[in-house]
């Protein structure tokens, strides 16, 4: 039997703003009973006993040490930006101060 009526698809097409032919009616109320049915077999299995999770398998974070390492000095960095100003990257002004 069908969950979903094609008067139902219609009706949501519509509050999505979405032009469906009549064929597409027909194809989309069965998709939905197909999802509508699934849905309802999770529901079936779900159980109060058993708690929520969002992971099949236990999740733990790894981490590592950190660790200080070579890197460029700030003349070596400043040297291939387009502009620099007092050990600073110099850019064009995006916001003006209105007061």
């Amino acid at each position: 039997m069908s969950k979903i009526s094609r008067d139902e698809v219609a009706h949501l097409a519509g509050l999505a703003r979405l032009a469906v032919t009549e064929a597409e009616l027909d194809t989309f109320a069965g998709q939905l009973d197909q999802i509508l049915d699934a849905v309802a077999k999770v529901g079936e299995v779900a159980a109060d006993d058993i708690p929520p999770t969002s992971h099949a398998v236990p999740v733990t974070n790894v981490f590592r040490d950190d660790e200080v390492r070579p890197c460029l000095s700030r003349e070596q960095v400043l040297a291939g930006a387009p502009a620099a100003e007092q050990d600073r990257f110099r850019v064009p002004r995006i916001l003006t101060e209105e007061v």
